[in-house]
């Protein structure tokens, strides 16, 4: 975590003034006096040296690419881990919708009690947000993958409006268990192999750069053509 440390400390030089859920990845992780789901801020260790070990990009601290990375990071992180949406320090809360490929606006409150699997993924022969509860569907991804980094690949327009290529990578370390679109049991066997997916994101922040509106494209079905090794599911 040193060089992530670093990297935090060089961004905040390079660009102060700026909130701090913009500067540094876990900035949120060190709030107090918030609701945390399961009573303290989790534990993102192995995840942030996943990312610093196996990131394709290695952005300038306090570059755009590097400010839009911490705060989609820490964006997840208050939409997966605070329960009270007034905590949520990311995003404007009066403004604030989440759409993915096209879909309808869903709000933080939405996203809070199905959580960010289910708010993202779609009903499939694999899985359905429709049986899967906000915990069931942390616990099943998961105990599959511990470690799941995120990091933003390019950014082609910036504020208000930001468009930017991101990519989401771990290791399929634990079989995978879920429920599909008919509410059977699914079980896929750990191969012990990477699942990397890539996708494109358009959010418009305000002047406080917190998130208004974020709209995800990318292929579901992605990760679980790399979990079964096939490539001509649909």
């Amino acid at each position: 975590m040193a060089s992530t440390d670093a990297q935090d400390v060089q961004a905040q030089s390079a660009a102060p003034g700026l909130p701090d859920y913009v500067l540094d990845a876990d900035a949120v992780l060190k709030d107090t006096d918030v609701k945390w789901r399961y009573g303290q801020a989790p534990d993102y260790s192995k995840t942030r040296k996943m990312w610093d070990e196996t990131k394709k990009s290695n952005h300038t601290a306090g570059s755009l690419p590097d400010l839009v990375e911490k705060l989609v990071k820490n964006w997840e992180v208050e939409a997966s881990h605070k329960t009270d949406l007034a905590d949520w320090r990311t995003i404007d809360k009066a403004k604030y919708v989440f759409s993915v490929n096209g879909g309808p606006d869903q709000t933080g409150e939405h996203m809070l009690k199905v959580g960010t699997y289910n708010a993202i993924l779609e009903p499939s022969e694999f899985y359905c947000p429709r049986h899967s509860t906000f915990d069931d569907s942390h616990k099943t991804f998961k105990h599959m993958m511990p470690a799941f980094a995120w990091e933003v690949l390019e950014v082609y327009s910036g504020p208000p409006q930001v468009a930017f290529r991101w990519r989401h990578w771990g290791v399929m370390k634990e079989d995978y268990v879920g429920s599909n679109k008919n509410g059977d049991r699914v079980t896929i066997k750990a191969h012990g192999r990477p699942i990397d997916i890539e996708g494109v994101a358009v959010a418009v922040v305000n002047d406080k750069l917190q998130l208004q509106k974020v709209e995800v494209f990318f292929d579901p079905m992605a990760m679980f053509r790399q979990m079964v090794g096939a490539e001509d599911i649909d």
